[in-house]
C-alpha cells in the first residue's frame, strides 16, 4: 500500500508538473483534516508521511508543562517522563491515534484536500512561469468557446482569448491554430489565468520581427507601432545601416514579407513609415499617403503640432472616420490638427482683423518709459494702434521727444506687434499687407539742423 501511494505521488507529479514535496505536504494536510472530522477531539492533531515507507501517522501532540491547565493539549512533566524520559519544560509529545478507522468519508474528504493542493500548485507554477513572459508572441490551438471568449490552448496551460483582445473581423474555429500575445497573467481568476490578445500593437511589431532577418538581427529597429485591429496599423522602422533600406526590407521582394503578416492578420492594411528624429518630417510621413505642405510646432512641451495640407488632400489626411490622423498621432505621440490652406488663410485674416480691431492701452507698450507716456497721453495718443499710425515728423512735434525717442518707440512698437507673428510663418505675409507699416511711418530721419527737445529718457547728445 505504501509503495503504491510513493508511485502514486510520483506519477502525479510528473503529469501536473507539481513538486512532489508540495503532494506529500498536502496528504499531510489531507490525512489532518480528515482526522479531526473523524476524531472530534479538541487535542492538537498532526500528521506525518514517511518519503521513503509511505507510511501515513497521526498524533495528539501535547506540551510539557509544570502546571496543567488544559489537559487535552497539555500534560506535566512527570506524566511526560513516563513516556519519554527525555521529556523537559515546553518540549512536545506525541500520543498515536490510529488510521485505519478513517474510513472511506475521510477518505474522500482527504482525497478533495489533495486535488485542491495540487490546482493551487499548478496555478503557482503557471502564474511564475508566464509572469516574466508577458509581451511575448506564442503559437496556440483554439480549445472550445466560452461565451465570446476563445479557450486557447498553450501546451502546459489554457489562455484566455477575450472578446475584446480579438480582431472584430477575424472569427476562429475549434482545432485552428493562430498566434497571439500574452498581455496579462492572472492570478486571482478561477479559469485560465493567461490573457491573450490579437489585437494589442505588439503582435504586428513581433510578427515584423519573424518574418524581417533585418529587424531579428537589430540592423532595422521598429521604433513605435499604431494601431486599429482588423483595420489598419502604421509602423514606423528605423536603419543603423544606411545601405540598407528599412522600408524595403519590411515590405521584402515583391512584398513577400509584409504580405505574410498581412495573411496572418485577416486582410489588415499595414502602412510602413521611415521614422525620422526631427518631428516635422516624422509627421509628414507618418500622415501618408497624404503629401503635406508644411508643419508647425506649435506647443514641444505638450507635444503640439499643426500640419497644414492643399484642401484637395484635406479629407485624405485625415482618413475614413480620422483614421489616418488618428494613427498618426499615436505613431508620434504628438496631437496633431491638420487644416487646409484655406481654413488657414481664413484663420490668419480672422487674427490680423481682431488684430487690427482692438486697441490696446498705450500704457501696455514695453520699453518706453513712464513720462514718455504721460507726454503722449496728454497729446491725445492713448493707444498702440494710433502710435503706430504717427510719423516721425509728428511725434517730434510733441514737446520733449526727440530723434533718439522716435527710434525707441519705433523698437518699441516693432516689438510689440512682432509677438503676433510668431504662432504662424504664414501669418507674415499677411501681417505685411494688413498691418499699418510701422517702420516706414517713422524711421524717417528729421530735418538737419531741425532743433529737438531732450527728455529724461534720452542719452545725452553728443556736441
Amino acid at each position: 500500500m505504501s509503495s503504491v501511494l510513493l508511485q502514486s505521488v510520483d506519477l502525479l507529479s510528473r503529469e501536473r508538473g507539481v513538486d512532489p514535496q508540495i503532494i506529500y505536504a498536502a496528504i499531510e494536510d489531507a490525512i489532518l483534516v480528515a482526522a479531526r472530522k473523524y476524531f472530534k477531539t479538541g487535542e492538537e492533531l498532526k500528521s506525518s508521511l514517511n518519503r521513503e515507507t509511505g507510511v501515513i501517522e497521526v498524533f495528539a501532540v501535547k506540551k510539557v508543562v509544570e502546571t496543567v491547565i488544559n489537559p487535552l493539549r497539555e500534560i506535566s512533566l512527570e506524566d511526560a517522563r513516563k513516556i519519554a524520559d527525555s521529556a523537559v519544560i515546553d518540549s512536545e509529545v506525541r500520543f498515536p491515534k490510529p488510521t485505519d478507522v478513517l474510513g472511506r468519508i475521510a477518505a474522500q474528504t482527504a482525497k478533495q484536500v489533495i486535488f485542491q493542493k495540487v490546482r493551487e500548485a499548478e496555478r503557482e507554477n503557471v502564474y511564475s512561469e508566464y509572469s516574466g513572459r508577458i509581451g511575448e508572441m506564442v503559437n496556440c490551438l483554439v480549445k472550445r468557446t466560452e461565451g465570446p471568449d476563445l479557450i486557447m490552448d498553450l501546451g502546459k496551460t489554457e489562455g484566455r482569448l477575450p472578446r475584446r483582445e480579438q480582431s472584430r473581423l477575424e472569427s476562429f474555429q475549434i482545432g485552428e491554430r493562430l498566434r497571439a500575445i500574452i498581455v496579462q497573467v492572472d492570478k486571482s481568476a478561477k479559469g485560465p489565468q493567461v490573457i491573450l490578445s490579437r489585437s494589442d500593437a505588439a503582435l504586428v511589431s513581433k510578427l515584423f520581427e519573424m518574418e524581417v532577418p533585418e529587424i531579428y538581427d537589430g540592423t532595422v529597429i521598429v521604433r513605435s507601432v499604431a494601431r486599429e485591429a482588423g483595420e489598419r496599423t502604421k509602423i514606423a522602422v528605423f536603419s543603423k545601416d544606411r545601405d540598407v533600406d528599412c522600408v524595403g526590407a519590411c515590405v521584402g521582394m515583391k512584398g513577400m514579407r509584409v504580405q505574410s503578416i498581412i495573411r496572418e492578420l485577416r486582410g489588415e492594411k499595414i502602412d510602413i513609415i521611415e521614422y525620422n528624429e526631427d518631428p516635422n518630417v516624422f509627421a509628414a510621413n507618418a500622415l501618408s499617403p497624404a503629401k503635406i505642405n508644411r508643419v508647425a510646432i506649435l506647443d514641444s512641451a505638450s507635444k503640439h503640432m499643426e500640419v497644414i495640407v492643399d484642401d484637395t488632400q484635406l479629407s485624405l489626411a485625415i482618413g475614413k472616420k480620422g483614421q489616418n490622423v488618428r494613427l498618426g498621432s499615436k505613431l508620434l505621440g504628438w496631437r496633431i490638427d491638420i487644416k487646409s490652406e484655406e481654413e488657414k488663410r481664413q484663420e490668419v485674416e480672422s487674427q490680423m482683423e481682431q488684430l487690427v480691431a482692438q486697441k490696446t492701452p498705450i500704457q501696455e507698450l514695453q520699453g518706453v518709459g513712464e513720462k514718455t507716456i504721460e507726454k503722449l497721453v496728454e497729446h491725445g495718443i492713448s493707444t498702440i494702434e494710433r502710435l503706430g499710425e504717427m510719423t516721425p515728423e509728428e511725434l517730434e512735434e510733441i514737446q520733449g521727444i526727440g530723434p533718439k525717442m522716435v527710434e525707441k518707440i519705433r523698437l518699441a512698437v516693432n516689438n510689440y506687434y512682432a509677438q503676433f507673428d510668431e504662432s504662424s510663418e504664414s501669418s507674415q505675409e499677411v501681417v505685411a499687407a494688413t498691418q499699418p507699416s510701422i517702420d516706414v511711418a517713422i524711421v524717417s530721419a528729421p530735418a538737419e539742423n531741425e532743433p529737438t527737445a531732450q527728455t529724461e529718457d534720452e542719452e545725452p547728445k553728443e556736441k
